[in-house]
């Protein structure tokens, strides 16, 4: 069948205009726009980690993508750029980014460090102009402030403008109306819909569907038999009908909080891989008790040299987020983990089943003294780690991570090399520096 024999969906063109900007090889292009020298390089992040963090259009083209070894993608490219991640900096450019979409609508959500929706519904009369318009000024606003591509897509919900980013990127805009989205769905295959994983896209294949159009063209009753609720709010989506309103307040809840630190030189040492799994605690619990929070979950996982990974899991016997409550347990878990001789590279906990931190009822055989010292102390630990710096005070482990072996992957970011008068390691302004060949650092 011919897309031009084919029913619209929707005869309208925008009931709903929801907007996705998608940056293009975000920290790749930050590191470009802040060093103009690496433009037009093939460059890659996570020299610290080993592993590509992110990869520049340019290494693209050579088939180095995010995940591949250092080593390997070195061998695909001999002349490739690998710099250590700067996340403190990526983030300065995500706010800033975030706060050019928020000139154009209040209503911004932002999804990730790279990517976020805004709702322009009904804002054609405020800005004089149309929806197209209005994400065509948004999108050059970034480029011209920030020296940043983004990829800007345009439809009727988050599951639709998420697919127009991705149509023509990089540096793409691709704005689709209602009486269009046939022709957009028509050109989808399944495993690129917002939602549709490997195990989804091979039962619809089994069904004999091949595109998102083939989908939407069921029953909506179909979809929600064969995949339940999710089913139908994705049909829902693809067919313009927003089930996913952009929800601009900022995140707040947790279903899981979790922290993971790769070495820069894998490690055999016993005291230090469990001081790094005890920093992992200490950083997770912070976390807890920032937002409030308790956990009654805990996992650890140790990843080898060879990248073959342990895991154990385990349930508290109460909600805590104090560390030193933790640790009896946590060493116990390492020490079932832990294989004398071999070197690892990454520890890693997750932290499950949280509650909010309020006023409990103790049970009658707890040591009430115990857990409130401990409490005191955890509290006493976040006001001093606040006026000092995270982490200057910590638990006695943290005398075994002086034991890291340092290698060339131990470089930082520039960034942290070039302080301003006044800043410390942990302690900086937020902005970024740009780095112009020949100049002088203030």
């Amino acid at each position: 069948m011919e897309l031009g024999t084919i029913q619209s969906i929707i005869l309208s063109s925008y009931p709903r205009a929801i907007l996705h900007v998608d940056g293009d090889a975000f920290f790749t292009s930050v590191e470009q726009s802040i060093h103009p020298a690496w433009k037009g390089q093939p460059m890659v992040t996570g020299k610290e980690r080993g592993i590509i963090a992110c990869a520049s259009y340019e290494a693209k083209r050579l088939g180095i993508k995010r995940g591949i070894r250092l080593h390997e993608a070195v061998r695909m490219c001999p002349d490739l750029l690998v710099v250590p991640s700067d996340y403190e900096t990526y983030s300065l450019y995500s706010k800033r980014m975030f706060a050019i979409m928020r000139r154009f609508t209040p209503a911004v959500e932002e999804n990730s460090i790279d990517e976020g929706f805004a709702d322009l519904t009904g804002l054609r009369r405020i800005h004089h102009t149309s929806y197209e318009d209005i994400a065509r000024r948004m999108k050059a606003e970034i480029q011209q402030e920030l020296d940043l591509t983004v990829s800007v897509g345009l439809s009727l919900s988050k599951g639709l403008s998420k697919l127009c980013s991705k149509f023509r990127k990089p540096d793409g805009f691709t704005a689709v109306a209602g009486y269009h989205l046939h022709i957009l769905l028509a050109r989808t295959p399944l495993a690129e819909v917002w939602g549709f994983g490997a195990n989804t896209t091979n039962l619809l294949h089994k069904h004999g569907l091949r595109t998102a159009l083939d989908f939407v063209q069921k029953p909506e009753s179909w979809a929600e038999k064969l995949l339940g609720k999710l089913g139908r709010e994705i049909w829902n989506e693809l067919r313009g009908t927003s089930m996913y309103p952009v929800n601009p307040e900022e995140k707040s809840g947790y279903a899981t909080i979790s922290k993971c630190k790769t070495f820069t030189a894998p490690s055999a040492d016993r005291e230090f891989v469990f001081a790094k799994l005890v920093r992992n605690v200490e950083s997770a619990c912070i976390k807890l008790r920032r937002h409030r929070l308790r956990t009654r979950f805990l996992m650890v996982a140790l990843r080898r040299r060879d990248f073959s990974q342990v895991v154990l899991e385990a349930k508290l016997n109460r909600a805590t987020a104090a560390p030193q409550e933790m640790i009896p347990l946590v060493q116990q878990m390492f020490a079932a983990l832990y294989e004398p001789g071999l070197e690892y590279r990454t520890t890693m906990v997750v932290m499950g089943n949280l509650e909010e931190d309020r006023e409990e009822q103790y049970e009658l055989f707890q040591d009430r003294v115990r857990i409130d010292s401990m409490e005191r102390a955890a509290a006493a630990l976040d006001r001093i780690n606040e006026r000092f710096g995270k982490h200057k005070l910590a638990l006695g482990s943290s005398l075994f991570l002086d034991r890291h072996t340092v290698t060339d992957r131990d470089e930082i970011p520039l960034r942290k090399q070039h302080l301003l008068p006044g800043e410390t390691p942990r302690r900086r302004l937020n902005l970024p520096q740009l780095d112009l060949p020949g100049t002088r650092r203030i």
